[in-house]
């Protein structure tokens, strides 16, 4: 397929348009969106953004403080990685409780009808400590429903357990009771979990014996794995086009060669994402049949570091070299997620146009995917205090809330951005020339891309300036960024091995068109001939060589 541009949406959030924003507010106060205000306007604005899929976060149905214990519930709203029924839509985000599934359908057809794919999660290593599914498929057993409690491992059981012991914490639990002890999510084997754990969920089994050396049965099928495959079957029948894994790496990678050729035999074109972080195990999961692993401890860390720590910029070489050709094209790229800081907040740049060159680098360096996280594209800083969630940068997923930049551009679900500054138009605006750029190119779409910031010399600063090829047929396109905090004159140089390797043919002179902002410049496009390009602060640009 061609190079995915993905908007992560989460509609609790994202077509909220309560300006309340009362410090640990319940959804009556603060209000919640719908997936049915994700309309046609919205979808229409996203594609024009440049998007080909939108992920969907938190529709699966996961506890909140309403509806569950609130000492074990994070926030009012909750996390919504805190899974309460795999089978179900979750009720805060539907219009109407009792049609949530239809709304769920409906979204994905409109979404759909916008030209979007549709990816949504699937949290397979935990689940709250409160599941009970009540529309699971008639026949189906629930989680736990067949578990021994009094073992604390068996391939049987869909749980692990800490026998004799009963579940506490530093706090008033409130009336909730766990006896036995289940093993908290993040692989946390004990019965008295930290508030810094994920105490809010318990660990799924998938047949390995974490006490026992790590040894993996899974001889006979364990039990676990063909309740998580028949969960992926029944969301794969929705239409979606894909899941995003939550923490993949935690889930034995035995499971997802078993069970993710089984959907894609049924369903080819399902996409799937995993949240990996530990690059020694990229291979195995890409084996196993995923199409896409997050590249966060590689190119997204180091991108970070050139941003606020004055790393090298050069230093970008080595992040996408050390992938290989095959696994390359397989890394999702990324400057912003639920999980990461805002680059707008004051934990990372403290404004979002400064987001411009690792973006151009992050959508034009590969063949990878992109995402972008709703608002990022308008400098969302999340250095709000919503209530569980304080001021650290990230846009909560605990709390209900409502984003001031999202709403400014949603302008009560015309999304036509009358509400917005005119820095906030500036950085929308370049976000969409960089991302439709990214989709529609066929030269970063399936090009081959050249470094040559290691062929530079004099008038070229390594330290703060990147530049590369990206080459189809008979185009050619250069890319430079410059990282650094004043208007720069950088002289580039292209060697002669990138000519040869590239099949390009030297010209005396050439017209060089800036594809971002415009404008068009005469060069010369010949081996080691300097081409000087004037970029301000905090700029890129991509050329177009004719």
């Amino acid at each position: 397929m061609n190079k995915p541009i993905i908007y992560q949406i989460l509609p609790r959030l994202f077509t909220n348009y309560n300006e309340t924003r009362q410090r640990c507010g319940t959804k009556e106060e603060n209000g919640c969106g719908t997936m049915a205000d994700i309309n046609e306007r919205a979808l229409q604005a996203v594609a024009d953004l440049g998007a080909t899929h939108v992920w969907y976060t938190g529709i699966i149905r996961h506890a909140t403080a309403q509806r569950n214990n609130p000492a074990i519930t994070k926030g009012q709203a909750g996390s919504p990685y805190a899974i309460t029924d795999y089978y179900d839509v979750h009720p805060d985000i539907a219009r109407d409780e009792k049609n949530r599934m239809a709304e769920f359908e409906a979204l994905v057809e409109r979404t759909h009808k916008a030209g979007l794919g549709v990816i949504m999660d699937f949290v397979p290593n935990h689940v709250s400590r409160e599941y009970k599914s009540t529309q699971k498929p008639k026949g189906v057993k629930d989680l736990g429903e067949g578990d021994h409690p009094e073992w604390a491992f068996s391939p049987l059981n869909n749980f692990y357990y800490l026998p004799g012991e009963k579940f506490t914490m530093d706090k008033d639990l409130q009336g909730y009771e766990e006896m036995p002890a289940k093993v908290t999510g993040n692989d946390c084997f004990t019965s008295h979990p930290s508030e810094n754990d994920w105490y809010e969920t318990v660990k799924l089994n998938y047949g390995v014996f974490y006490q026992g050396g790590r040894e993996k049965q899974f001889f006979p099928i364990p039990d676990t794995w063909q309740k998580m495959l028949d969960i992926l079957l029944f969301w794969a029948g929705k239409k979606i086009d894909g899941v995003r894994v939550d923490m993949a790496e935690m889930v034995p990678v035995e499971f997802f060669g078993w069970a993710i050729p089984q959907v894609k035999k049924k369903h080819p074109k399902m996409l799937f994402i995993g949240e990996c972080y530990d690059p020694n195990q990229y291979h195995a999961y890409l084996q196993a049949g995923f199409d896409y692993l997050y590249d966060k401890v590689g190119m997204y860390d180091y991108l970070r570091g050139v941003m606020t720590k004055n790393w090298p910029a050069e230093g970008i070489t080595r992040q996408w070299m050390q992938h290989g050709d095959a696994q390359l094209k397989h890394m999702l790229y990324f400057m912003e997620n639920h999980d990461e800081q805002r680059i707008a907040s004051g934990f990372f740049c403290g404004d979002g146009s400064c987001a411009e060159p690792a973006m151009i680098v992050t959508a034009a360096l590969n063949q990878c995917p992109v995402m972008v996280y709703m608002g990022q594209e308008l400098g969302e800083k999340g250095m709000d205090i919503e209530g569980f969630s304080g001021i650290d940068g990230r846009t909560t997923i605990f709390d209900f809330w409502g984003l001031k930049s999202i709403q400014a551009w949603a302008n009560e679900g015309l999304f036509d951005g009358a509400k917005l500054s005119e820095e906030q138009r500036e950085l929308r605006a370049f976000y969409q020339r960089l991302l439709t750029l990214a989709r529609d190119n066929r030269a970063i779409q399936k090009g081959q891309m050249y470094d040559i910031t290691y062929a530079q010399g004099e008038g070229f600063n390594k330290q703060k300036h990147y530049a590369f090829l990206r080459h189809l047929g008979t185009e050619t396109l250069l890319v430079v960024v410059n990282f650094h905090d004043r208007e720069q004159e950088i002289q580039v140089r292209i060697p002669d091995d990138a000519f040869i390797y590239l099949g390009m043919d030297g010209k005396a002179k050439a017209t060089a068109t800036d594809l971002l902002r415009g404008g068009k410049q005469t060069i010369v496009f010949q081996p080691d001939q300097p081409i000087s390009i004037t970029l301000p602060a905090w700029r890129g640009v991509i050329l177009k060589i004719r």
